[in-house]
């Protein structure tokens, strides 16, 4: 009868509805239930991607942090470096160079390189920056040499990926060390990076952390 087709009904939902909590399922679009395990794992994932970021950065800090101390210990200066408001992380999305002029941002954007081993491509271009403002003779040309060989020459331990005509140009004008020995690889690598792997940062689990108003963790506010 009707009537019984309408109670073996309910009791049908109710006996669906009963198992559903008991295995700790929900239902998503399309009839598909995603359950506790599935969603746990998920977590799990994004806390060691987090954990992770968080490990590389808190190296590159501590580096760029011993590096300042050192330079400014005469002066008796000590500086640290903060986790940046989610207002300040949500500018390096407007430029590629306020990425870069962020000290906090800098790191964690060589942290995210090196996770996708082509830190050498940041080096590069942090060593050709410190390279253009050294103003002794002496030391251009040593710098020069060290850069060509941990960058440009074959086989080179962080060798970069620029043709064999400006790598070419570059051994033959450290002989006469200038501050625009490595410019046209410089722009190479930055272009490199700025059309690449700045995309990529900015979709990344650790900057859309960042942008949020919920903090990570305490101890990535600072080293």
């Amino acid at each position: 009868s009707g009537r019984g087709a309408a109670q073996r009904g309910r009791v049908g939902m109710q006996s669906a509805l009963f198992l559903a909590v008991r295995h700790g399922g929900r239902m998503e679009r399309g009839g598909r239930r995603r359950s506790e395990p599935e969603e746990a794992d998920k977590g799990r994932m994004k806390r060691t991607i987090i954990k992770d970021w968080k490990t590389r950065l808190s190296y590159f800090l501590q580096n760029s942090s011993n590096s300042n101390k050192r330079k400014s210990k005469k002066a008796g200066k000590h500086r640290n470096y903060f986790r940046p408001s989610p207002e300040e992380a949500q500018l390096w999305s407007e430029a590629f160079d306020e990425l870069l002029a962020n000290k906090y941002g800098l790191a964690a954007f060589r942290a995210f390189l090196k996770s996708e081993f082509c830190e050498e491509n940041i080096e590069f271009w942090l060593a050709c920056e410190d390279f253009k403002k050294t103003k002794s003779p002496q030391k251009l040309t040593s710098k020069a040499k060290k850069i060509y060989n941990d960058f440009i020459e074959k086989e080179a331990p962080k060798e970069i990926n620029i043709d064999f005509q400006t790598k070419n140009m570059i051994a033959q004008n450290i002989q006469e060390a200038t501050h625009t020995c490595f410019s046209a690889a410089q722009k190479r690598v930055y272009s490199l990076m700025e059309n690449n792997s700045y995309p990529r940062f900015l979709e990344s689990e650790f900057y859309q952390e960042l942008c949020k108003k919920t903090p990570i963790n305490r101890a990535a506010q600072g080293t």
